[in-house]
């Protein structure tokens, strides 16, 4: 696989895609197709760009649009080498853990009061119907490229997978971590889902409404009350 444009033809391709597939930004030429030549574009022009195109769209692999029960949006993916693997937050690798996820995790234990985890694998959510997604779907590498991709052209993507989950699937719970996130709200139908949106966990913004937004129970409580499985957190 030698880029993020033959990535996209393979998913696409691929049993995984199903629902994903349907949407027009995945039609051949399609803002999906734009952006992930720009992404190649960048890394031709020397930029290390995360993650690697192998796993840019895991977060529509691992969790398909017809099973899709929570969205956790944030902003891009960690540009930190070697610390984003295509699910949002999420972190595959030795300690320590990306700051983001340690805020997490102290949130998910003040919520829930349950020790955090030690792995920061979030696949684990991604298989109960969590969609772990970004804004953007791509990020330079390197300290200070935090939001470099964020004009690439992958919000076009990511409004029409947002409108797909709020149109097609029952009480999702929507939480938007950041004010790029918390951007999308007016794609949201609120009269059929929830919304949770609170700064994002960054050490940056953490301490600014982040901590004690109690998302975890929050959420559960509310796909509870609608008739759904919670999630195990």
């Amino acid at each position: 696989m030698s880029g993020y444009a033959a990535a996209l033809a393979q998913f696409l391709a691929s049993p995984a895609s199903k629902g994903w597939r349907q949407l027009a930004v995945f039609a051949p030429g399609g803002a999906a197709a734009r952006a992930a030549a720009a992404a190649d574009a960048e890394r031709a022009a020397g930029h290390v760009v995360a993650p690697s195109p192998e796993r840019f769209l895991a977060a529509l692999e691992r969790t398909p649009l017809a099973e899709v029960r929570t969205v956790i949006l944030g902003q891009d993916p960690y540009p930190t080498p070697g610390h984003a693997n295509g699910l949002a937050f999420s972190y595959v690798g030795p300690p320590p853990l990306p700051r983001s996820l340690v805020n997490i995790y102290k949130e998910r234990a003040e919520d829930l009061g349950e020790p955090a985890p030690a792995s920061g694998d979030l696949t684990p959510w991604a298989k109960q119907g969590v969609l772990l997604l970004n804004t953007a779907l791509t990020v330079r590498e390197g300290a200070s490229k935090a939001g470099s991709h964020l004009t690439l052209g992958w919000g076009a993507v990511t409004d029409a997978i947002i409108t797909a989950v709020s149109g097609s699937r029952p009480h999702v719970v929507f939480l938007l971590w950041g004010a790029p996130a918390q951007a999308k709200r007016g794609l949201i139908d609120e009269n059929r889902h929830h919304v949770i949106a609170s700064a994002h966990p960054s050490p940056l913004s953490a301490r600014r409404g982040f901590f004690g937004s109690k998302p975890f129970s929050r959420a559960n409580e509310w796909l509870e009350r609608n008739g759904q499985h919670a999630i195990d957190w």
